[in-house]
């Protein structure tokens, strides 16, 4: 998105004063988000345990959802200002039009139709003794008005924070050292385990390249917000509304479905062919990107990937 990336003002010079591809500005935001996430949920179960809190409340729910967007905004802002990055460079807005389109119909693929891949991994988990978390403890109360609360917190502020981490400064510090097609994949990669859910990690996983890859083909961030709002937002809609079962699966006919599955699978098909057939030309890896990428990453891979297997073992 953003040609010859450099987020540091001393002439390519990184934190060991070595030239150092700028894909490690990328690593180094991703360790440091993991590490705050950790640090404020500390901080914040301790608070609660001493309120007396308890994890079915609303407070506790809406709380568990907070600590992601408290930890990334600084982690995010402290690199910017370090490296010297301006934000307009990580959070690109103008696009053509074209591009919204291309997201609605993406993310309506994505959510009717790759959410299947989940499915088997699911079983292979439950299987090795995973268990699975009830539905309900992922809500809030969704009555009445409080829907528009659950809809800033569970929808906004994740389509927001989240993407200008992962669709804006990793995918922008990356693409130049690690190429088009290995940023998508790293984007991806570093989204799915960021989020700890062993449940849905396939789906992240696709989900985070898809939103990658639209950033990349359109150049601004705004359709991966729009696409992450929507995810996220129609959830609790389907909740709101009483259409998912007691499994967390949407109640259809066996037609329908089938149906809106087929659909789906066009949709997203049709969505990815017409990104690829995109004009754009494709970044080639540079030597060394994903070395760096993952050394300064490292601490927040190790750090998310305890993350995912407590979630595997201890579901919240």
């Amino acid at each position: 998105m953003i040609e010859n990336f450099n987020g540091n003002d001393n002439g390519g010079k990184g934190l060991f004063s070595v030239k150092l591809p700028s894909s490690h500005v990328g690593g180094v935001v991703f360790s440091l988000s993991a590490l705050l996430i950790f640090i404020v949920a500390a901080i914040m179960q301790g608070i609660l345990s001493a309120c007396g809190v308890e994890k079915n409340t609303d407070l506790f729910t809406y709380l568990n959802y907070l600590v992601a967007p408290i930890a990334i905004v600084p982690a995010i802002s402290f690199v910017l200002y370090y490296k010297k990055i301006k934000f307009k460079t990580i959070f690109p807005v103008r696009c053509h039009p074209k591009y919204y389109l291309i997201a609605i119909t993406l993310i309506f693929g994505l959510l009717f139709f790759a959410a299947h891949a989940d499915l088997p991994f699911i079983e292979l988990f439950k299987a090795l003794g995973y268990q699975q978390r009830e539905p309900s403890d992922y809500f809030p109360d969704l009555s009445g008005g409080h829907i528009v609360l659950a809809l800033l917190i569970i929808a906004v502020m994740p389509a927001v924070v989240e993407e200008t981490l992962f669709r804006g400064i990793i995918l922008n510090t990356c693409e130049d050292s690690l190429g088009t097609v290995r940023t998508i994949f790293i984007v991806g990669f570093s989204f799915a385990l960021f989020h700890a859910s062993p449940e849905q990690t396939v789906y992240q996983f696709i989900a985070g390249c898809a939103f990658a890859f639209l950033a990349l083909r359109s150049g601004s961030i705004l359709p991966s917000v729009l696409m992450h709002f929507i995810n996220n937002a129609l959830i609790i809609v389907f909740k709101a509304c009483g259409l998912f079962d007691s499994g967390g699966n949407l109640i259809l006919s066996d037609l329908a479905f089938i149906l809106i599955t087929v659909f789906a699978g066009l949709a997203f098909i049709g969505s990815v062919v017409w990104l690829i057939l995109d004009k754009k030309p494709l970044k080639k890896a540079k030597s060394g990107g994903v070395k760096w990428f993952f050394a300064f990453a490292s601490i927040g891979v190790l750090l998310m990937s305890i993350n995912w297997i407590s979630s595997f073992f201890m579901p919240l």
